[in-house]
């Protein structure tokens, strides 16, 4: 069935979702030269185009010949073609149903659809400490955390910010008596995280293609600052453990929880990357820095308590802010946030390393990760500078 814009003259086909990972193509059918067709009165109105319900005959000709899915057609009379979206079957070797199209008769061209990216920067993206330090434009030449899921388990986050809409996959709150609100420290975690890259504005997230789960299970008091409680932070890892967390971000310390590391404990035993921000003030770096398994993160711009605590970006760092803002922020929640964005990179590059492994994978150097030393070593492939480097010394904590 066409769905026809008759104001517009244009006319575009219903499109079926195709699967996830299905490789889609264009097919280009000819159109008649305008003297010999039926409708060349009507000029650039096709709504009465009878020719296009035969090309449409012949597209479906094509897919059922190849076993094509086709999404959507459009008519582009500059060309003197309609052209076809289709998407492949599984497991089709790249090229071929393209190479059989393009000698059809029936068919004008048929090829691969590319991607395009528009080269500029958002406007905070040359401020960003982890822009520069970790080569975050070179790295992405490898992976972006495509489709890892992420839990920020924080206070809320703003999730139609102009860098954050799309990118929350789930939303829930879990402090009874409060309605789900926007809040300053959720909202600035996610950001470094998994902020739009390349949308013209704002900050870039570490993992711009990761997928968000919002999980309410803190909130801002008076002053600013951000609270939490055991059975509000089990609420929520219970939830990113039920629904397939790779990654799970906890911006917060506090005392030592049995219950928290009963739920950490299964998250590591499944192979979660749990990351926890260090307490300066805490002899053992806080709880749940300290428990065995979590990557434990500090700022860069702070002292390290061991060869096991992780360092990265903590200091003025821009980031997202309620209200569609951004503003800069310290702290080694904000640490935390870029490593559990790094965690995402790593888990699409790799998946199915255990924690150990993923842990002797991170190539460090003086003042914290070199992390595309840690792409190459992972990939076998130098997508920026490279240089050699040494695995790192682990320092188990007592």
């Amino acid at each position: 069935m066409l769905l026809l814009a008759a104001l517009t003259g244009r006319a575009q086909e219903a499109a079926p979702q195709a699967p996830p990972e299905a490789r889609q193509i264009l097919v280009m059918l000819h159109l008649p030269a305008p003297h010999f067709r039926p409708d060349a009165a009507y000029g650039a109105n096709y709504r009465d185009d009878a020719g296009r319900l035969a090309r449409r005959r012949i597209a479906e000709a094509l897919a059922r010949e190849h076993g094509l899915t086709i999404l959507e057609g459009w008519p582009m009379p500059a060309l003197n073609v309609d052209c076809y979206r289709m998407a492949e079957p599984p497991g089709a070797e790249p090229g071929k149903i393209v190479e059989a199209l393009s000698r059809d008769a029936r068919v004008d061209w048929a090829q691969s659809i590319n991607t395009f990216s528009a080269q500029a920067s958002d406007p905070l993206y040359p401020v960003q400490p982890a822009a520069l330090q970790w080569q975050l434009g070179e790295v992405r030449k490898a992976a972006t955390g495509r489709k890892v899921l992420v839990a920020v388990i924080d206070s809320g986050v703003e999730t139609d910010h102009p860098d954050l809409a799309g990118q929350v996959a789930f939303q829930e709150n879990f402090v009874d008596g409060q309605a789900y609100a926007a809040e300053t420290h959720g909202t600035g975690v996610a950001g470094v995280i998994a902020a739009l890259a390349g949308n013209g504005v704002g900050i870039e997230g570490v993992a711009p293609d990761a997928r968000l789960m919002a999980l309410r299970a803190c909130w801002q008091v008076a002053g600013g600052a951000t609270r939490c409680n055991s059975f509000t932070l089990a609420k929520a890892i219970n939830f990113a453990l039920m629904h397939g967390a790779q990654v799970i971000n906890l911006s917060l310390s506090g005392p030592a929880d049995r219950l928290l590391r009963e739920l950490i404990d299964v998250a590591c035993a499944r192979g979660v990357r749990v990351v926890g921000a260090v307490d300066a003030a805490s002899a053992d770096g806080g709880f749940p820095a300290s428990h065995p398994g979590v990557f434990a993160v500090a700022a860069d711009s702070g002292r390290q308590l061991n060869a096991q605590v992780l360092m990265a970006p903590g200091r003025d760092i821009p980031t997202a802010a309620p209200g569609a803002r951004w503003g800069m922020v310290s702290g080694s929640s904000y640490s935390a946030a870029h490593i559990s964005g790094m965690m995402a990179v790593l888990s699409e590059l790799r998946p199915g390393l255990t924690l150990p492994q993923v842990r002797s994978s991170i190539v460090l150097q003086p003042g914290g990760i070199n992390l595309c030393a840690t792409v190459t070593r992972l990939t076998g492939k130098c997508t920026c500078v490279c240089v050699e480097v040494t695995p790192p010394k682990i320092v188990r904590l007592p």
